[in-house]
This record gives structure tokens, sequence and C-alpha cells, in this order.
């Protein structure tokens, strides 16, 4: 696989990695199907809200390693609601593209940035949690990468329908029996659901 040079070099000299003891934020999330994972700790102040500090830890491939360096690298010095206005689309433009088959790591830094934020609001009740419904279900499948086109199955149209209703997370996916990456497409969105407690089924059609 080939990998451009701004991504060998976040690669091979990532930036603020390692671990922040007084970090006042904190997430960790990975994906079964992809084998990644990343830790972001944040210090935040808590009169400004900006994000003084940050580093990360992570596990898995050079892209895993790549996404989270640059993520940390554009959020370091912003406030909480800037910093939440990152994209995993931005992420991999800052390090002029991704092979498809690891846009997914991009995704994966962008959300456990945010995760790591949310955690901090709502400890410091900034936020109130807000229970599972169809648009967060909806937010989830935007975060699903298809491979080859590097582009979330909602702006694929790969989603022929979705509904959460009675706790039942129902998912049709018009993706052919014989695609090589459904089943780890359908393994991605079972893991961005598992952990959720309002879902008590998840079916797939």
């Amino acid at each position: 696989m080939e990998y451009n040079e701004k991504v060998l070099d976040h690669f091979m000299n990532p930036r603020n990695v390692g671990k922040l003891d007084n970090a006042n934020a904190v997430a960790t999330e990975g994906s079964y199907a992809c084998g990644d994972q990343v830790t972001f700790y944040l210090t935040i102040n808590d009169n400004s809200h900006i994000i003084e500090d940050i580093k990360f830890l992570s596990y898995g491939c050079a892209s895993n390693i790549a996404t989270a360096s640059i993520t940390s690298e554009l959020v370091k010095g912003k406030n909480i609601e800037e910093a939440k206005e990152i994209t995993w689309k931005e992420v991999t433009d800052k390090l002029n593209g991704l092979p498809g088959t690891k846009i997914h790591c991009s995704v994966l830094a962008v959300d456990t940035l945010k995760s790591a934020i949310k955690n901090y609001e709502l400890a410091k009740g900034l936020i109130e949690e807000e229970p599972f419904n169809k648009k967060m279900l909806i937010e989830v499948l935007e975060k699903i990468i298809y491979p080859p086109a590097g582009k979330d199955i909602l702006t694929l149209k790969m989603v022929k329908y979705l509904q959460f209703e009675n706790s039942i997370a129902t998912i049709i996916l018009d993706l052919p029996s014989y695609d090589q990456f459904k089943e780890n497409i359908m393994q991605e969105i079972t893991d961005q659901l598992v952990n959720i407690t309002e879902i008590t089924e998840l079916r797939f059609s």
C-alpha cells in the first residue's frame, strides 16, 4: 500500500504522541473490523474552554497513527466549539489524501476527539446526555466508509431504509450479498452501536 510523503512523515514522526497525566478529557475508541484504536488526552481550560494541550496513544496501522497525529495538531490551541467542527474529510485532506481502504482511520481519529470533548462537557455540566434517536443513528452511518470509494455509505446511497423504534435499530443495506465489503460494513455498524444501551436489538436486511 502506497502512502504519500505527508502521511509517512506523521507516521514516522508523530506529533503530540504520549499521555497527559493532568488531562481533564479522555476517550478511547477503536474498530474491531480494522483493528485500530486511539486514545486522546486533552487538557482543556475550564474558563476559556481552549484545548491547551493534547496527546494521543495509538495502536494500529500507519494511517491510524498519522490521522491521530494531524488531528492533534489541528485542534491544539482551539476552543472546544471550534474543535467539534473538524471533520474526517478535513483530516484526510490535510494529509493530502489516504487510500480508500484507510479513510476509516480519519473517522476514528475525529470520532475519538469528539468523544473526549463530550466526556468533558458532560463532566462539567455543559451539556446533558441526549437519549439515542434516529438522528443519532444517521450520524453513526455517516461514519461508515465504503473502502473502494472512500466515501460514507449514506453519501453513496447504500442505505435503503433505517429506523429506530421500540429500542430496535433496523438497517437495510443496498449492497449485493457477494460484495466483499458487506460483512465488514455490517461489523463496523455493529461496533458503533453495540455499547448504546438504548438499542436492545440490531436488525440487518
